[in-house]
């Protein structure tokens, strides 16, 4: 951006901040405004979204250095392994969207950990048949998942990469070695999980001389930069099949895992199609299983087209007591249905049918939560039989993860959404090599039974959702969040914001969000107000206690002149950069 237009939308931006501040509770979610420039971004040549800006500068290098929106994702995915490691890494997995312009096609990499051979349906019951506490099962090496982050990068640049590997893995080891700064957000991460970092070679790493590295630190990571060196040599051979994956299975079985390096050897990803629906002329591409997604956004929404929810304010009871009743009847189904398409059949045409949307809505009233939401029979709507259905509700937490959202010059997009878990993961680090470990297997049912069960090389089920929305068969949005099962509402939310309350990108981001995947509890954001939560109170919901943060969407749209408005959210260290057409510069 040269410098006049950088002025004149910086007093933009403040006349607006300026506004609303006066208005009654602000005009932006989570509170008064407090977004800043680094978060919103618009650029005619390339845009970059993602939850640190590290990561952020080194995606947006790569395109202005001539590479692809795959090419800044593999660097990106790199970087925030250094950067981010509490959320993200080649110890975990993920859900790769890729919309190649080309070809006017949406591909997916499914990356999802797998469970190991030695695993079993009961491994998180105790001897007396009691699931074993979430607080213990997850940081023990049952919980590590086979990692498939790194085969699915290295596929994904084997399909569409452009630039040398090596440029592409370099600004990674260059951050691990020279150090990144360490910000509020990882402090506050390392800091409530030191029990979980002083069980491994993590605690050398994050708890240096027993103190945890606080804000302002500089976090670095020899380790794992060597690490990288050794895949930038060696590619996927080091870590499946090489001395990576020995020492990361070696590991798990030294906290009581059954991992072995013929796992690693014998992962297998998937390439595969998205889900597809439409929302008021718009069509949504997303995750099929086992991630349940794409699913249980589609069916939110379809559930809420009959509704016109525009005619209510965007803060108003109706408007989150309509988004609380599709989420019980759509998360009802996700828990009873939804599991690895390798083992299970999942009925994906029955639970996308209108004619079955329709029913589900028609037990929707307004001014009444529903206080017995049981799941339906998408089986009535296409050729099948209903299996017994088994809640997956268990004690299970609410995970972290990273997601983010590039696009270049040439049209292509990737929305990718990558994770270990909980935040850490499970808390182990593999010696010597510096990346953390998963706790993926967590996300099955602790109880057998059920199409969620633990099954050897099965991919527990997911919330992972990233998504593209396209206009007039055009791509329009690309989108996704952290935050385990709040992924999904997340997502659907913001969809909802720009669809039907047409807001700029960043106030859809920013505009407060629920979270309720049963009734009558609601975890809500800062920015609800009083009255409104009151009001649905009256109705039969309940609000937690206090508020909360919910997601992290980073997002790019694509406006009418062809142009991006990228946007990162506010809640972590979020950072969007677009390129112009003079020599790539930054916007």
């Amino acid at each position: 951006m040269n410098v006049k237009r950088r002025q004149i939308w910086s007093l933009i931006v403040l006349a607006v901040l300026l506004f609303t501040t006066a208005l009654p509770g602000g005009a932006f979610a989570k509170g008064a405004p407090h977004y800043s420039d680094d978060e919103v971004a618009y650029g005619e040549e390339g845009m970059v979204a993602t939850a640190h800006p590290a990561a952020t500068e080194i995606g947006a290098e790569v395109l202005r250095k001539g590479g692809t929106a795959m090419d800044a994702a593999i660097a990106i995915q790199l970087a925030l392994n250094v950067a981010e490691p509490m959320m993200s890494g080649i110890g975990g997995g993920g859900f790769m969207m890729v919309y190649e312009a080309e070809e006017d096609d949406v591909s997916i990499i499914d990356s999802r950990e797998r469970a190991p051979a030695g695993a079993e349906p009961d491994m998180f019951l105790d001897e007396n048949g009691e699931v074993i506490p979430f607080s213990e099962r997850h940081i023990t090496g049952d919980a590590v998942g086979v990692p498939g982050t790194l085969k699915g990068l290295m596929t994904a640049y084997d399909e569409w990469g452009t630039r040398p590997f090596n440029q592409l893995i370099n600004p990674a080891i260059k951050l691990a070695h020279k150090g990144v700064e360490v910000n509020s957000v990882l402090a506050e991460a390392i800091d409530d999980n030191q029990y979980e970092l002083s069980r491994s070679a993590a605690k050398d790493v994050f708890l240096p001389g027993g103190e945890p590295l606080q804000e302002g630190d500089k976090l670095v990571q020899k380790d794992l930069a060597d690490t990288f060196k050794l895949i930038r040599k060696d590619g996927l051979d080091a870590f499946y099949g090489g001395e990576i994956g020995q020492a990361l299975a070696d590991t798990v079985q030294d906290f009581g895992g059954t991992m072995t390096s013929d796992d690693l050897e014998n992962y297998q990803l998937t390439i595969d199609e998205p889900v597809t629906g439409t929302y008021r002329g718009y069509e949504i591409a997303s995750m099929p299983p086992p991630s349940s997604g794409g699913l249980t956004v589609l069916q939110m929404l379809k559930m809420l087209e009959g509704f016109d929810l525009s005619e209510y304010d965007v803060k108003s009871p109706e408007k989150y007591h309509l988004m609380a009743e599709a989420m019980h009847l759509a998360y009802a189904d996700r828990n009873a249905y939804i599991g690895d398409t390798q083992f299970v059949d999942v009925p994906m045409e029955g639970m996308l049918n209108e004619e079955y949307l329709a029913e589900r809505a028609s037990l929707i009233e307004m001014g009444q939560a529903n206080e017995n939401v049981e799941p339906g029979d998408p089986w009535d709507y296409q050729d099948g039989e209903l299996d017994t259905a088994v809640s997956s509700d268990d004690d299970r937490e609410i995970g972290e993860t990273t997601h983010f959202s590039v696009a270049d010059k040439w049209g292509n997009h990737v929305s990718y959404t990558t994770t270990i878990e909980q935040v850490f993961g499970s808390g182990i680090m593999v010696p010597e090599y510096g990346f953390m470990l998963n706790n993926e297997l967590t996300d099955f049912n602790a109880v057998p039974g059920g199409p969620n069960q633990v099954e050897p090389d099965k991919r527990p089920m997911s919330s992972m959702t990233p998504t593209m929305v396209f206009k007039d068969g055009e791509p329009y949005l690309s989108l996704g969040s952290p935050g385990g099962p709040t992924i999904i509402t997340s997502v659907f939310q913001t969809l909802v914001n720009v669809i039907d309350y047409d807001m700029p990108l960043k106030d859809a981001i920013e505009e407060p969000r629920i979270y309720s995947a049963s009734y009558p509890q609601i975890r809500w954001e800062d920015g609800i107000p009083d009255d409104v939560r009151a009001t649905m109170e009256d109705w039969g919901h309940q609000w937690q206690s206090s508020p909360g943060e919910i997601g992290n969407v980073q997002a790019v749209r694509v406006l009418e002149d062809g142009s991006y408005e990228g946007a990162a959210d506010s809640s972590r260290a979020g950072t969007a950069i677009g390129l112009d057409k003079t020599a790539g510069k930054n916007k």
